[in-house]
């Protein structure tokens, strides 16, 4: 067969034809998965909605609350549609009561952080911040037994529901940081004892949550390497301490504290 020149031309142009069809192929295939991408965010106060002053600027907003920042999720693209029905105080009950409507079959992504509030963690800091150490210490005890016996069932219930009405989604389960470092700067308040139980609580409930989240097939994302060296008697604190003036926000992410600890968690998993 001899290749002259408009037979070489013609193929050519063939080939150019078939890869850029291909191309044009999976260009819309990439546009249409970035159309359809959906990401609905679950859970407890970890995941607050900015105050209301904070939505008239932008950049207030996006430190705020780590799934509003913009951009790519992880490796994922820009989410087209965003539910957010996380809520102060919620439990694994209000969850299933009133969170789950926006989950579909077309949801892409969930990202939760539930059972803090179920293990008793606001009871249990006012205890502590009240009363005695032993009394303190008893109150922690009482809420990792509550861990160990009830919370399992709970996180399956609301795992279970996720995972029925969105089969396909990648759920990423947000574990709790350790509020206290140990031997810090803090000279007053609670004791290292109160202070050492209370951390070791926190880490009692991350592994139980990591546990059924890994049973169901979800990703867990702990944040307590990330906020070690940020912990409340660090000097640098990524979370506020008791505030009797906002008791809601005390013990809670500060906007660094989600930018720098929640968000690099949520998105290296995501």
């Amino acid at each position: 067969m001899s290749w002259k020149p408009s037979r070489f031309a013609a193929l050519t142009s063939s080939l150019l034809l078939a890869v850029g069809a291909a191309l044009f192929g999976a260009g819309q295939a990439a546009a249409a998965a970035r159309a359809d991408f959906g990401y609905v965010a679950l859970g407890d106060s970890v995941l607050l909605r900015p105050r209301r002053r904070q939505l008239r600027r932008r950049e207030r907003q996006l430190q705020a609350h780590h799934p509003r920042l913009p951009g790519p999720v992880g490796r994922r693209p820009s989410p087209q549609s965003f539910s957010f029905t996380a809520c102060s105080g919620a439990r694994t009950n209000d969850v299933l009561a009133g969170q789950l409507a926006p989950l579909n079959s077309g949801t892409d992504l969930v990202s939760i952080t539930i059972g803090g509030n179920d293990a008793g963690f606001s009871d249990v800091m006012t205890t502590c911040v009240l009363q005695s150490e032993s009394t303190c210490i008893s109150r922690v005890n009482q809420a990792k037994a509550y861990v160990d016996s009830t919370l399992p069932g709970r996180l399956d219930q609301v795992y279970s529901a996720i995972d029925s009405r969105s089969p396909g989604a990648h759920v990423v389960v947000l574990g709790y940081p350790r509020f206290y470092k140990l031997n810090g700067t803090c000279t007053t308040g609670l004791t290292e004892g109160e202070r050492a139980a209370i951390n070791a609580a926190a880490d009692h409930l991350n592994a139980a949550i990591a546990k059924r989240a890994a049973d169901h097939g979800f990703t867990f994302a702990s944040v307590a390497g990330a906020f070690t060296g940020h912990e409340i008697c660090s000097g640098s604190a990524w979370l506020h301490s008791v505030n009797w003036l906002n008791i809601a926000e005390s013990y809670h992410p500060t906007a660094a504290g989600q930018s720098g600890g929640y968000l690099p968690a949520f998105t290296n998993a995501a």
